[in-house]
């Protein structure tokens, strides 16, 4: 395994681009004003009114085709430029929806996932909605294990897909999930997805993530990839097929510097299911959920003894919450904390990068799975000071305290 230097559609959505007429200007935060027209953009923008395309059969055929958006000026380092593949345009607003239709098509496949069987697994909360999406779409009972660590808004989402959702004491971590996952898999005769196992997920990201960036910038420059990693599919897949189709394009790979179990060199101890023995010992508890479980999965441990990434890039335990927030307000993009890890990761990659050269950072998800999590810690429900004396500046309806 090589462990690098470390360093401290256009589809699934009718993209509410601008016509090819139209153009903005935004200022930037040096006073420059950055003006976006579809003349300046080389990946192709859809018409308003144009549509979608013909009615699809079921939601599953809208994973997948996700956007990427330029990154202003405001944010992205002058010379450089920066876009981000916007991985909640997925039906259920996360990378995820890709791992759980690739897991549940190859189960019904090879068979291993009978009619009406129940689907269990073990997941910090976007996978599981996913694959209660899929359950529900398909007619499956679904069952999660999550740590009581995680956001309560998953959990709600998984109940209103139908799922049924087994909480595990925040004490076991990620690998007390998914020991109470495979026993009940194993108790009752339940299909268990294996997401950190399973081939099929970056198998998927390879048949679908990794064309869908290199053909989407087949007129652009493609100097740099970056992505973080939970089960690490993406980055095995994607990585992959990048490294084949444009071998010159360096992958950044980042994860959290609290729990740096890449950097430590140290692999994961497992059993014969690849399913890990007990928790890594180079990891600690950290803000990113999502990524990096307290273990090092399968699937990711094979990209990375294929060399496929570059450099990798250790987050600071704040950096991902305060990106999420300045791409929320500078950039109105509304995106969870691991999006802005992997933004951070992003704009320090382009910082020490040669000028011109071109980013596609991964945002794996939205930011509304994060509402109850530091990541909203400071938004409040209730009106605040400033917005009351709005309010007070005319004489009707000012809710007073």
């Amino acid at each position: 395994m090589k462990f690098a230097s470390v360093l401290s559609i256009y589809g699934a959505a009718a993209l509410g681009a601008a016509s090819l007429a139209s153009a903005f200007t935004s200022p930037a935060a040096n006073g420059a004003v950055e003006t976006h027209s579809s003349k300046s953009v080389s990946l192709q923008v859809k018409a308003r009114g144009e549509g979608y395309g013909p009615p699809l059969e079921n939601i599953s055929e809208a994973v997948g085709n996700t956007p990427m958006v330029k990154i202003s000026n405001r944010m992205c380092p002058e010379g450089r430029t920066i876009y981000a593949k916007c991985e909640y345009f997925n039906p259920l607003s996360s990378v995820k929806d890709r791992l759980a239709l690739a897991i549940i098509e190859a189960a019904e496949k090879d068979g291993s996932l009978k009619p009406g069987q129940t689907v269990v697994e073990a997941t910090s909360g976007n996978t599981g909605i996913a694959l209660a999406m899929m359950c529900a779409q398909r007619g499956y009972p679904c069952v999660i294990t999550m740590a009581e660590s995680f956001s309560v808004e998953r959990r709600k989402i998984m109940r209103m897909l139908g799922a049924k959702v087994v909480v595990t004491p925040k004490a076991g971590k990620g690998t007390g999930m998914v020991q109470k996952a495979k026993e009940l898999a194993e108790k009752h005769g339940w299909f268990l997805a294996h997401q950190f196992e399973s081939d099929a997920n970056w198998k998927f990201h390879y048949d679908t993530t990794g064309p869908e960036i290199v053909n989407d910038m087949k007129d652009e420059r493609l100097d740099y990839w970056v992505t973080g990693y939970g089960t690490g599919g993406t980055f095995h897949g994607a990585a992959k097929y990048i490294k084949e189709k444009r071998p010159t394009t360096k992958v950044i790979l980042a994860e959290p510097g609290a729990a740096a179990m890449l950097s430590s060199g140290i692999k994961t101890a497992r059993n014969d299911d690849g399913t890990p023995i007990s928790s890594h010992p180079a990891f600690s508890a950290h803000p990113i959920q999502g990524w990096a479980p307290d273990f090092i999965p399968l699937v990711l441990e094979k990209g990375l003894d294929q060399s496929l990434y570059d450099e990798l890039i250790q987050i600071p335990s704040d950096a991902g919450i305060t990106m999420a927030k300045s791409l929320a307000k500078n950039e109105g993009i509304l995106t969870g904390i691991s999006g802005g890890a992997t933004m951070w990761a992003a704009v320090e990659t382009a910082k020490n990068a040669p000028e011109g050269s071109v980013i596609v950072a991964m945002l794996a998800d939205t930011g509304e799975r994060y509402l109850t999590t530091p990541l909203f810690a400071g938004v409040k429900g209730q009106m605040n000071d400033e917005e009351l004396e709005i309010s007070r500046t005319t004489p009707s309806w000012v809710l007073e305290p």
